[in-house]
C-alpha cells in the first residue's frame, strides 16, 4: 500500500506569545488556601453564547439555583443590549427576588446611551455591580477601532465619568463599579496598567469602598504560566492595590482555563467570573464547579453548595439546552465509574480500608473526592464491561446482593462474565450480572439434586457425623447413609459409595445473608475432581448445613455440564 502524503500544518501563519519579563516571579511558591469571590456569568456571558438563549422562566430557574448555591454576585444580563435582559432585571427588582446579601451585576459597553439604559434597569435595586468594559488590545485598537492608546483610554474614562455621575444620582442603591480592559491578554501590560489607572483616577476607590478591576482572558492566548505572569506583573505595577478587588474572567480557547485561573489566583487575583460547567463563547468560560471542587479536594472550603451535583447538571442542561459531557470533571455520568479491572480492584480495596478506620481522611485510589459528598452514590462507581476484572464484579455482587465471593470464585465467575460481555459488546448492569450468577450457581438445574438430609452427631467416633440423606440423579431418588468429619465430608463419601464419583473439597466458606430470623446462609464450596480440576458451587438456605450441601451439589452439576465428571 502506498504511504500517505504528509502535509505540514501552516505554522508560518502563527507567532509565539511573547513571555513576560518577570525573572523573580513569586506565584509558583504560593498555594491557594481560600476560595475566591465567585461571580456567576451564566445569565449573561453564558446566555449570549447559547444557540437558543434562555427565556424568562429559564433565567429565573438559573438565578434561583445560583442563589441556592451561595453565589453572592451574579451577573444577570446586558440590559442595554437586550429587551429580554432589561425585563428580567426589572422583574428581579420589582418582585423582590434578590436576597439582601446578593449583588446583581449588569454589563455595559462604554457608550453614553447604553450606560443610561443600564441605570434605568437597576433603579430600585438595593445593591448592584455596574460592569463597564471596552476593548484595549493592540489588535482591536488597530483593526476594529482605528484608535491609538489615548483614544481608547478616553472611551474608558468618559464611560467611568458618566457612571460616577449616575451613581451619585442614585443614592438609594449601593453601587460597586467594575471596569474590564477587555482582551486583557492581548493588551500590552504597561497599557493595561495605564488605562486602569486612568479609570481609578476618576472613580477614586478607597480601601473602605473598593472597586473591581477585572482582567479578562477574552481569548486565551498563552500557556497558563504566561497568564499568571501577566497577573503578577499587573499587581506589581498598578497603584492603590488595597483599593480594588482584582478579578479574572478566563476563557477556554486553549482548553486550560481552569489551570490558568488557579495559577492567576496564586499570582494575586481575588475574584473569579465564570459559568457552572464552562458554557460560554467559543470553547467556553472557566468552569466554576470544577474550580470549586478542585479546592474542595484539597481541603479548602469552596464556599459554594455543591451537595447535589446531579441536580446542578439537570438545571444547567434544562436552562442552556446543552448537555454536560459524561467525562466532565466531577459532574459527568462516568467520572466516578471504573471499567478497568485493576482500577476496580484498587477502588474496592480502598473503600474497604477506609471503612475500617474511624474519621479517616478520604483516601481511595482513582477517586479524588467521595462521590457521596456531591450527592452521587456508589452504584455507578464500578460497572462491568469486557474490560472489567474480578474485583469489580465481586464489588457489584457484594454491594447489591450481599455475596462475599472467595477470590478463586471471583476469578472463575469473571471468566463467565467476560464471555457474556465479549459476545454482547456492551456493559452489563448489576441485575444481569446477578442473573448470570444465579443461573450458573444457584438455579438447581442439573443431573443431581439435593432433597433432604438428617445428621446425627456421633457415630463410629466422637469426631464424625452420621448422615441420612436423599439426593436425586436424573430424577431418580437415592436414599443413603454415610459418615464423615462433617456433613460435607459425609456427602462426598456418599457420592463415592453410591455413584463412584471421586471428589475432594479444597475450600469452604460461608456467611450470613441479612440479619434476624429471616436471614439466610450462603456457602461456597470448591471441589477438585479426580483429574485435578477445581470448580466452585454455591448454596443458599436458612440452614447453613443445607446451604453447604447444596453448594456441593451445585459444584457437582457444573462439573458434569463441563464434562469434568462422568455419571455412569
Amino acid at each position: 500500500m502506498a504511504s500517505s502524503k504528509f502535509v505540514p500544518m501552516p505554522v508560518h501563519k502563527y507567532r509565539a506569545f511573547p513571555p513576560v519579563d518577570l525573572p523573580d516571579r513569586t506565584w509558583p511558591d504560593r498555594a491557594i488556601d481560600r476560595a475566591p469571590i465567585w461571580c456567576s456569568v451564566d445569565l449573561r456571558d453564558g446566555n449570549q453564547a447559547l444557540i437558543e438563549p434562555m427565556g424568562a422562566e429559564r433565567k429565573r430557574r438559573m438565578f434561583e439555583t445560583l442563589v441556592d448555591m451561595g453565589f453572592k454576585e451574579i451577573e444577570v444580563g446586558f440590559p442595554s443590549a437586550s429587551e429580554t435582559d432589561f425585563a428580567f432585571v426589572r422583574q428581579l427588582i420589582e418582585e423582590d427576588l434578590i436576597p439582601d446579601d446578593v449583588s446583581i451585576q449588569v454589563l455595559t459597553q462604554a457608550r453614553e446611551e447604553l450606560i443610561s439604559r443600564t441605570f434605568e434597569a437597576i433603579r430600585g435595586a438595593r445593591k448592584a455591580i455596574v460592569h463597564l468594559y471596552n476593548s484595549t488590545s493592540e489588535l482591536q485598537r488597530r483593526v476594529v477601532f482605528g484608535l491609538d492608546r489615548e483614544g481608547v483610554t478616553e472611551i474608558a474614562t468618559k464611560g467611568t465619568q458618566q457612571i460616577l455621575e449616575l451613581t451619585r444620582a442614585m443614592p438609594e442603591t449601593e453601587i460597586v463599579f467594575q471596569y474590564s480592559p477587555e482582551s486583557f491578554t492581548g493588551t500590552e501590560l504597561d497599557y493595561a496598567v495605564e488605562v486602569c489607572e486612568a479609570v481609578m483616577d476618576i472613580w477614586r476607590p478607597t480601601p473602605d469602598k473598593p472597586m473591581i478591576l477585572n482582567l479578562p482572558a477574552t481569548v486565551e492566548m498563552s500557556t497558563v504560566n504566561g497568564y499568571a505572569d501577566q497577573i503578577e506583573w499587573f499587581c506589581r505595577h498598578v497603584t492603590r492595590r488595597d483599593s480594588f478587588i482584582l478579578s479574572l474572567h478566563p476563557h477556554n480557547d486553549r482548553g486550560t482555563a481552569v489551570a490558568a485561573a488557579e495559577l492567576a489566583l496564586m499570582a494575586g487575583a481575588q475574584r473569579i467570573e465564570g459559568t457552572l460547567f464552562g458554557n460560554g463563547e467559543r470553547t467556553g468560560n472557566v468552569d466554576v464547579v470544577t474550580l470549586a471542587l478542585n479546592l474542595f479536594s484539597q481541603g479548602v472550603d469552596p464556599e459554594l453548595q455543591i451537595h447535589d451535583i446531579n441536580e446542578l447538571v439537570r438545571v444547567s442542561e434544562y436552562c442552556s439546552r446543552l448537555p454536560v459531557h459524561p467525562r466532565h470533571p466531577y459532574a459527568g455520568d462516568l467520572v466516578f465509574t471504573a471499567f478497568s479491572g485493576s482500577h476496580q480492584d484498587a477502588i474496592k480495596k480502598g473503600l474497604a480500608a477506609l471503612q475500617s478506620r474511624d474519621d479517616a481522611p478520604w483516601d481511595v485510589p482513582y477517586l479524588p473526592v467521595d462521590p457521596a459528598d456531591l450527592g452521587r452514590t456508589y452504584e455507578a462507581v464500578i460497572r462491568i464491561n469486557s474490560q472489567s476484572g474480578k474485583s469489580g464484579i465481586a464489588f457489584v455482587l457484594e454491594r447489591d446482593y450481599g455475596l462475599q465471593l472467595p477470590r478463586r470464585l471471583q476469578i472463575e465467575f469473571s471468566q463467565l462474565v467476560q464471555q457474556i460481555t465479549d459476545a454482547t459488546e456492551r456493559e452489563l448492569p448489576a441485575e444481569e450480572i446477578w442473573k448470570a450468577f444465579e443461573s450458573e450457581y444457584l438455579s438447581g438445574d442439573g443431573v443431581f439434586g439435593f432433597v433432604e438430609q438428617r445428621s446425627v452427631q456421633g457415630g463410629h467416633s466422637a469426631d464424625r457425623v452420621e448422615m441420612a440423606a436423599t439426593i436425586t440423579c436424573n430424577g431418580v431418588e437415592h436414599a443413603f447413609q454415610a459418615s464423615g468429619k462433617g456433613p460435607i465430608d459425609a456427602l462426598v463419601s456418599a457420592l463415592h459409595n453410591v455413584f463412584g464419583i471421586e471428589l475432594r473439597v479444597s475450600d469452604f466458606r460461608e456467611h450470613a445473608l441479612g440479619q434476624g430470623a429471616a436471614a439466610q446462609a450462603v456457602a461456597y464450596v470448591e471441589i477438585v475432581t479426580s483429574e485435578g480440576k477445581a470448580i466452585f458451587g454455591v448454596g443458599r438456605h436458612p440452614s447453613i448445613v443445607t446451604a453447604s450441601l447444596d453448594a456441593v451439589i451445585s459444584a457437582l452439576n457444573r462439573a458434569v455440564r463441563m464434562g469434568l465428571v462422568v455419571v455412569v
